[in-house]
């Protein structure tokens, strides 16, 4: 529903770029109309005059220290010059060589397993909503309700270690150290189970779920944090180092989303974990601004030549 109030200050501001993030399955929901929501938002901006590219970035592909996928979605107006020089490529090459996300994130030459689609999105947003179905793949562009998509393959950098951002041990508190009920507690969180439940209802179902690893290994960067974090929950990192285990501190989390450390040191810890859970990871959008200021710079510049005309 947010997307309705993002409508609303795109047509009161008139904003020449925008730049917005979500969770990768976005482009999937609603599972029982595969693509409707993500379409409902490209026809909007393409009803208001927008040219859109979007991507879905994992941090750590790109050197950083979290495995953690964002969808990244990139619109600019039609009538800038960015978006004429965009058009004297074809959407697969901007997507792959020429386009916003493409300069800053490369990406192998060919999409993975020939994966890569074509739709023209109707002009009547209710229709779409009713009717439309589409399988968006995670990197596309759309211009004029025409969309291409693609799976794309990037090309990777080495990421950031947990075992290169955690604080000496001789700087970590005592209550940062599970309790051996707590050790207790996560071998059966992170177990595999098939176990028999019932509903508030009363239902009986047969629960399963996967394991996972006991412990976060330090050799890999972290695995996407959630607003749990820090907490008695599966996804909280757990960590073991010198026979002890523990849990990530509030500093070594800022540290995963690239913040300074301390960086929310005003809050309480439980307040610090959650805002980090919710967090980008902001080395991505450092180099997104900078690409959006680029092409602003080239906008003024070519400006600035009509009016010496």
């Amino acid at each position: 529903m947010l997307f309705w109030e993002i409508r609303r200050a795109l047509v009161h501001g008139q904003p020449r770029y925008v730049l917005l993030e979500n969770v990768d399955r976005l482009l999937k929901t609603p599972s029982k109309q595969r693509g409707r929501d993500f379409a409902v938002m490209l026809a909007t901006f393409a009803e208001l005059d927008y040219t859109v590219e979007w991507r879905v970035i994992n941090a750590a592909d790109y050197g950083f220290a979290q495995r953690r996928r964002r969808v990244f979605i990139f619109a600019y107006k039609n009538d800038l010059t960015f978006n004429k020089e965009q058009l004297n490529y074809t959407p697969s090459e901007i997507i792959y060589k020429k386009g916003f996300f493409a300069k800053s994130f490369p990406v192998e030459d060919k999409p993975y397993k020939g994966r890569e689609d074509k739709v023209k999105l109707l002009e009547d947003i209710v229709k779409i909503s009713d009717d439309f179905s589409f399988n968006f793949h995670p990197a596309g562009f759309m211009h004029e309700r025409r969309v291409y998509s693609s799976h794309l393959v990037p090309v990777k950098k080495e990421a950031i270690p947990l075992q290169d951002i955690i604080l000496p041990e001789d700087e970590i508190g005592e209550q940062y150290y599970l309790t051996p009920e707590q050790e207790e507690k996560f071998i059966y969180l992170r177990g595999a189970k098939r176990e028999e439940r019932v509903s508030r209802t009363g239902h009986k179902y047969m629960y399963t779920e996967g394991g996972m690893s006991p412990v976060d290994s330090l050799e890999l960067p972290g695995r996407t944090m959630l607003t749990s974090e820090g907490s008695n929950n599966r996804s909280s990192h757990i960590i073991e180092v010198d026979g002890k285990k523990r849990f990530l501190t509030p500093i070594e989390c800022e540290r995963l989303n690239g913040f300074p450390d301390n960086w929310t040191d005003s809050m309480t810890n439980r307040m610090r974990y959650f805002v980090m859970g919710n967090a980008l990871v902001i080395g991505l959008i450092e180099i997104m601004g900078k690409r959006i200021e680029e092409i602003e710079k080239k906008e003024l510049i070519y400006k600035a030549q009509l009016t010496l005309l």
